[in-house]
């Protein structure tokens, strides 16, 4: 089987110097490679290739045969690295907490320890006859939750 860490090496090479990010290296017991890598404005499919085309010839198929796969995080898909956070700064997510309880808002921001999303709650002010909408930041530790992910809007 193809070393995960070999791999993730070849893929720290290539990306030296560019505004890439790894997000994720897997290499399953039939030597099925998947690399996904992210940017801050979005992959570009000809860095894709460039990217496999560095993999290809750093490891060699006569010794181990192997299926390769890279590619971007998806739109869609749970971040899986801080940078993922920091890049969506400013943009709408999900975050589903362990608790079950599913919150959208804005993230505002993102550190080793911890993330903040800006949330709209309905809150009665006294005396008030309608509750009104109010910002609230709530402040995640990574192990509160499930997933988060980017909240793809056609508004």
């Amino acid at each position: 089987m193809i070393d995960k860490n070999v791999v993730t090496r070849i893929v720290e090479e290539w990306l030296e110097g560019k505004d890439y990010f790894l997000v994720d290296v897997t290499v399953t017991p039939d030597d099925k490679i998947v690399v996904e890598i992210d940017h801050a404005e979005g992959v570009w499919i000809d860095d894709c290739v460039d990217l496999s085309r560095y993999i290809e010839s750093k490891l060699n198929r006569e010794e181990e045969d192997y299926e390769l796969e890279v590619g971007s995080a998806g739109i869609g898909q749970p971040f899986k690295v801080l940078q993922q956070y920091i890049i969506h700064i400013g943009k709408e997510v999900e975050v589903l907490g362990k608790d079950g309880k599913k919150r959208t808002g804005v993230l505002t921001d993102a550190n080793e320890e911890n993330f903040t999303i800006t949330v709209q709650v309905k809150v009665k002010p006294e005396g008030a006859k309608r509750p009104k909408l109010v910002e609230q930041n709530v402040t995640f530790v990574y192990d509160e939750i499930k997933y988060t992910k980017y909240l793809i809007s056609f508004k």
